[in-house]
């Protein structure tokens, strides 16, 4: 497994965005948006300019910097600043609860807190009750009172010489989706970046120019590390759209701005097939579609490559590795699996006893091995322990791998059903139940009985709504006894109008489990 060559001392800023300006050149577009698009060379200088405001406002090394900003030119320049300077960016989930947003102003101590105006009222909520109240500027126009961004620059000078660091000195934190409890800190270090355009350049054949466009938002690790880490230091131009992502806005970005590659989730492949928009011309003329943040049918892949004419190239990465560890491509491309482990990435499954499984298609714990895996969880001291052990992160995640190194996702180790004494993957029950007619979305869970039984509960979402209930039961039913063993067949099936989703797509498998009674 190759690594990257690390520096005696180095600033993440200058390897992402520096090196993508040498490999682009000054002129090429680093970012395009509604209002503007930026030039390398004018990125790299309102890095500059948010890195002098940030040193005038006494923000200092290893300070956390938050950010509520939503996608723009101002928001990747000030998040960069921070890392070029020596603090810790920190972005966050701009759709948080105030009670998440007092826990994360609280935990980070930040002294700068840069937010979206519509998003004041969610801070103003909590702004009493905080222990360490940070500074606050607003995206803004200048005619309104709280102090905005453009008070912020205040004409700071472009020149700026980085902060050279140890590769082991914090760069920036991630937080994690938070669907049950408080949010926690991944914290990631400043050689973290050094393999981010990787899977881009060398695997989906990314150039200097290349237009790459993501629906999920920039405080999700997923676009951070793969488009603002990834593919700036590709030296690509990155699509930047404000505002909450549907169908119809996506279409138009991509329409509008004709993106070489698309990266979604799985859920939002499903809306554009659905609405009918995956038909349009401009996804035919896409030269790639990635997938990640949850598993992706095969019957999804199939109708998408049947509707558009694209594969859908699936990986997995986490919070924690910033970047895809196991992914399909052109050059390597299996439907129905995840993919294979990244050539500069280890992999190795482990059984309940923590040994390694070394039979194909025995099911364990994905464990990993990456220059790219996060240091700890901020403050979370046992936690980091149990899953950061030596040089190996402990995913959580439940994989098998076949004859020829395609590897399967299984699921989350806490969703796993033991059945008849045997462990059942609900995604196996899913993929079977999606390719019957009529079925929308599907999710399975178990729930432990009164005699301490685990039973398996389906809950679907049919494609024309109401149906009769009995005939569309015993219709999918068949279906599932007709290519699944019966102990892995559900026998509770519910029909409902949707599932529950969080905003990054994942079901939540918690509340369908609350719903069984």
């Amino acid at each position: 497994m190759a690594t990257p060559a690390v520096l005696q001392f180095m600033n993440a800023a200058d390897e992402i965005v520096g090196k993508g300006r040498l490999l682009a050149g000054d002129d090429a577009p680093a970012l395009i948006e509604a209002e503007r698009t930026l030039t390398y060379k004018q990125l790299d200088l309102l890095v500059n300019r948010y890195g002098n405001a940030m040193l005038a406002a006494g923000i200092s090394a290893e300070d956390r910097v938050l950010f509520m900003l939503d996608d723009s030119s101002d928001f990747i320049a000030a998040y960069l600043a921070a890392i070029r300077i020596g603090a810790v960016a920190v972005a966050f989930n701009l759709r948080a609860s105030s009670n998440d947003l007092r826990h994360v102003i609280d935990e980070t101590r930040a002294p700068l807190l840069l937010i979206e105006a519509d998003l004041l009222d969610v801070f103003a909520g909590i702004e009493n009750r905080l222990e360490h109240k940070p500074k606050v500027f607003v995206n803004q126009p200048r005619e309104q009172n709280t102090p905005s961004l453009v008070d912020f620059l205040n004409d700071h000078c472009d020149q700026l010489k980085s902060i050279q660091l140890s590769p082991d000195d914090m760069a920036c934190w991630v937080y994690s989706s938070g669907t049950t409890g408080a949010p926690k800190a991944v914290v990631h270090l400043h050689h973290d970046v050094l393999e981010a355009e990787r899977h881009l350049t060398e695997n989906l054949s990314i150039k200097p120019r290349d237009r790459l466009f993501c629906s999920s938002k920039l405080f999700f690790a997923y676009a951070l590390g793969n488009i603002l880490f990834g593919g700036l230091r590709a030296g690509a131009t990155l699509i930047l759209n404000r505002g909450w992502p549907d169908a119809d806005r996506v279409v138009d970005v991509i329409e509008r701005y004709q993106p070489d590659y698309f990266f979604t989730v799985p859920t939002f492949y499903r809306s554009l097939l659905t609405e009918g928009i995956a038909e349009r011309p401009a996804f035919h003329r896409l030269r790639g579609c990635i997938s990640a943040g949850e598993n992706l049918p095969s019957c999804l892949l199939e109708n998408w490559h049947e509707v558009t004419g694209q594969p859908i190239y699936e990986g997995i990465g986490t919070s924690e590795t910033l970047f895809l560890v196991i992914a399909n491509h052109p050059h390597a491309w299996k439907p129905g699996c995840t993919g294979r482990p990244q050539p500069w990435v280890g992999a190795k499954l482990l059984d309940d006893d923590q040994q390694t499984i070394n039979d194909v298609d025995g099911v364990g714990m994905l464990w990993i091995k990456s220059s790219s895996v996060a240091d700890r969880y901020w403050n979370r001291q046992q936690l980091s322990r149990s899953t950061f052990v030596g040089d190996w992160y402990a995913t959580g995640d439940m994989f098998s791998f076949d004859n020829d190194g395609w590897w399967r996702h299984h699921g989350r180790a806490d969703s796993m059903l033991k059945i008849s004494g045997q462990w059942v993957s609900p995604v196996e029950i899913e993929e079977r139940a999606c390719t019957a007619e009529g079925v929308a979305d599907v999710a399975v869970v178990g729930k432990t009985n009164e005699h301490g039984l685990v039973r398996a509960t389906m809950f679907v979402v049919p494609k024309n709504q109401p149906c009769n209930e009995g005939q569309f039961r015993d219709h999918l039913m068949n279906h599932l006894q007709a290519g699944l063993a019966i102990y892995k067949c559900p026998r509770d099936i519910r029909l409902v109008e949707k599932l529950p989703r969080t905003i990054t797509g994942k079901v939540q498998r918690y509340v369908l489990r609350d719903w069984i009674r």
